[in-house]
């Protein structure tokens, strides 16, 4: 299908990008595209105009930033992937990025992109809030941080304002972590994933497609931080969630699903 008519502007720096953002209530961030350009193409999105922001180069990066990693929300999968740097301090979120749909994707899509588009699925997001990583937006009043757990408010919706961009993710240095994904097919959506990490000294796990949300396994956590086995931690990983049943599987299937990923998840880390 064929988008709807709409205006594209490029931005040249993210502060035209934010005054573009204000001149238009409708307008939409353009970075990769590979989630809102779908969503245009079966008019699910019909935005005004495109603010297009794919070019800020300075939004694309990975570095130290004392006991954290900073990356640019421009930064591709691909680079995440690839970074040696993260690979050694935050292994999780390099392996979770290499599992972003196909190397097409991979190599165009872009960590805020990805996590502003807040799908409950999603991959990198699901990661994030199990590492608590922080999210800094830029707007006209300047910056502000948002934590992970405050940043997923909805099945696609977010805390940015209208006029906010993502420029920036913050995340800890984690020690040994595991992301695990069950789909029906090579580089589909998960029907429900894993990510599992030692954070501050303890194991901190969060789940995909079990919610409107990616969520965190908290009665997961409380098992394991009261000396539960793995087993018997993983048991109770479908608490306090709420997953759909859809064309993927069914809510019983990804409770299942849930337990069992959970499990091998934390057999590993």
């Amino acid at each position: 299908m064929i988008p709807a008519a709409l205006e594209y502007r490029r931005a040249g720096s993210v502060e035209e990008a934010i005054e573009l953002l204000g001149s238009d209530e409708d307008a939409k961030l353009l970075a990769g595209g590979h989630s809102l350009i779908p969503a245009m193409k079966l008019r699910i999105a019909r935005p005004t105009a495109l603010v297009d922001i794919g070019r800020l180069d300075d939004l694309r990066y990975v570095r130290e930033d004392g006991d954290r990693i900073a990356i640019g929300a421009l930064t591709r999968h691909a680079a995440l992937e690839a970074d040696a740097m993260l690979g050694g301090s935050c292994a999780v979120l390099a392996r979770a990025a290499g599992e972003v749909g196909d190397p097409q994707v991979r190599h165009r899509g872009t960590i805020g992109g990805s996590v502003s588009h807040a799908d409950p699925a999603s991959d990198l997001a699901t990661v994030l809030l199990t590492l608590d990583a922080d999210l800094v937006a830029r707007g006209p009043a300047g910056e502000r941080t948002i934590a992970a757990a405050e940043f997923f408010t909805g099945p696609f919706e977010n805390a940015l304002a209208r006029d906010e961009v993502l420029v920036e993710i913050r995340v800890p240095k984690a020690g040994e972590g595991v992301y695990l994904k069950h789909s029906r097919r090579a580089q589909d959506w998960a029907t429900v994933a894993v990510a599992a990490a030692h954070v501050d000294g303890r194991v901190q796990v969060g789940l995909s497609s079990m919610g409107p949300t990616p969520l965190r396994a908290r009665a997961v956590e409380e098992a394991l931080a009261g000396g539960a086995s793995a087993e018997d931690a993983a048991a109770r990983a479908a608490e306090g969630t709420d997953p759909p049943s859809d064309v993927s599987g069914s809510a019983a299937y990804r409770a299942h699903l849930a337990r069992v990923l959970v499990r091998r998840a934390l057999e590993q880390v």
